[in-house]
């Protein structure tokens, strides 16, 4: 809120906003659209597998995006009606929380889609393996492990992060995961047609095989809607620590309130990509909203 104050000052741009109205609502349907992933794959065993745990994860990720935009949301309304002071001590712990639940939900999306990457992976290329190899337990302490490891670094982002050895890391990650990501997207597709070769005399490989590859392609569309909604916003974190005075980052961080829309859009985005995507998930929600006779 200081950095887009003082932008106004360096910058003919003027700061966009988003109305308080539009931002709620797409706030509320994110949280109830994940929310209702979560409610589909705990009432559907036969959903009860590594990927859509590692889906629910991603799930709460997106939950904790857009509940980490309206709380802030909530924060800067308050400030402006004078309810708050902007350099108070229990401001500033709040503050620091609201942070530590931003890079939670930010590091928590990338690790999730790292972790639904590699399950597909190894659907594709280890087929004959994967019940044996991605186990239900396997599945679950990684998942343990990942949010374990994402709540540490968040608490310690948020309480160093006027440090530069703490904000270098941390911006560093997102390019590095994203490339990683990509990296095995490549190697997945340059392989999955002389795999589909080998396994082709196999029983039902076909059917099998193009199950696989859906899931990767659905996975190809997580990870641009993921950079499309989420790049903008690191993007303004990186200007705001190492060139906030520079008049063209400050024209850029004008868009602050757009670029914290576009992360609770990718909430709303990722459950709609799951409900068309997968047969199961469709038909649970059918189950769910209508009763049968």
């Amino acid at each position: 809120e200081n950095i887009s104050d003082f932008s106004l000052n360096i910058t003919d741009c003027t700061q966009v906003v988003v109305p308080e109205e539009v931002f709620f609502t797409v706030a509320a349907a994110g949280i109830l659209e994940n929310l209702l992933i979560l409610i589909a794959v705990v009432r559907n065993k036969n959903l009860h597998l590594p990927m859509y745990f590692f889906i629910c994860s991603l799930a709460i990720s997106d939950m904790l995006g857009s509940l980490y935009k309206t709380l802030e949301n909530i924060f800067i309304i308050l400030c402006k009606m004078g309810y708050l002071t902007r350099h108070g001590d229990f401001e500033k712990k709040l503050d620091d929380a609201m942070d530590s639940v931003f890079i939670l939900s930010l590091l928590g999306s990338i690790f999730s889609l790292l972790a639904i990457a590699a399950d597909r992976y190894i659907t594709i290329f280890y087929a004959l393996r994967y019940h044996n190899i991605m186990t239900l337990r396997r599945a679950l302490v990684i998942l343990a492990i990942i949010w374990a490891f994402c709540a540490g670094s968040s608490i310690a982002i948020a309480l160093f992060s006027y440090e530069a050895a703490t904000i270098i890391p941390f911006t560093i990650l997102f390019p590095l995961m994203m490339f990683f990501i990509l990296c095995l997207y490549v190697h997945m597709f340059l392989l999955a047609r002389s795999h589909a070769k080998k396994i082709a005399s196999l029983p039902s490989s076909t059917v099998h095989h193009r199950t696989n590859m859906k899931g990767a392609i659905t996975l190809t569309i997580f990870l641009g809607v993921f950079l499309c909604c989420w790049a903008p916003f690191v993007l303004h974190i990186l200007l705001a620590r190492f060139c906030p005075h520079n008049p063209y980052c400050a024209c850029y961080m004008s868009i602050f309130h757009v670029n914290g829309t576009l992360i609770m859009c990718n909430a709303i985005i990722n459950p709609m990509i799951f409900a068309f995507r997968s047969p199961e998930l469709r038909s649970t929600f059918k189950k769910m909203f209508y009763c049968p006779r």
